[in-house]
């Protein structure tokens, strides 16, 4: 089976959780993009919030740090972008139901 024990690097898993947190797209479209199976980018995620919280993003290069006030709009952004998608589903599933 092609793709079982590969490695990758710490910089990867970061840049990768960093595209499902900061972007509107669902973690199973980033981890096809990126050529990795979506269970695997959903378990870097979880890693990601249990160790650093579900508040703060990846380390940014900048060096600032985010205000409370950011990190609950961009929870909440996030939140919302997360409902949109299932709504576009569900509407999708049934607008394809009704022919």
């Amino acid at each position: 089976m092609a793709g079982r024990n590969r490695r990758f690097s710490q910089e990867f898993k970061d840049e990768a959780v960093r595209m499902v947190l900061d972007g509107p797209r669902p973690v199973a479209h980033v981890a096809k993009e990126l050529g990795i199976h979506d269970t695997t980018l959903g378990n870097w995620v979880n890693t990601y919030r249990r160790t650093r919280g579900d508040d703060a993003a990846p380390a940014q290069d900048t060096g600032e740090k985010k205000s409370d006030r950011e990190l609950a709009l961009e929870r909440e952004n996030r939140k919302l972008r997360e409902e949109n998608e299932f709504l576009k589903k569900a509407a999708a599933f049934f607008a394809r139901e009704q022919r």
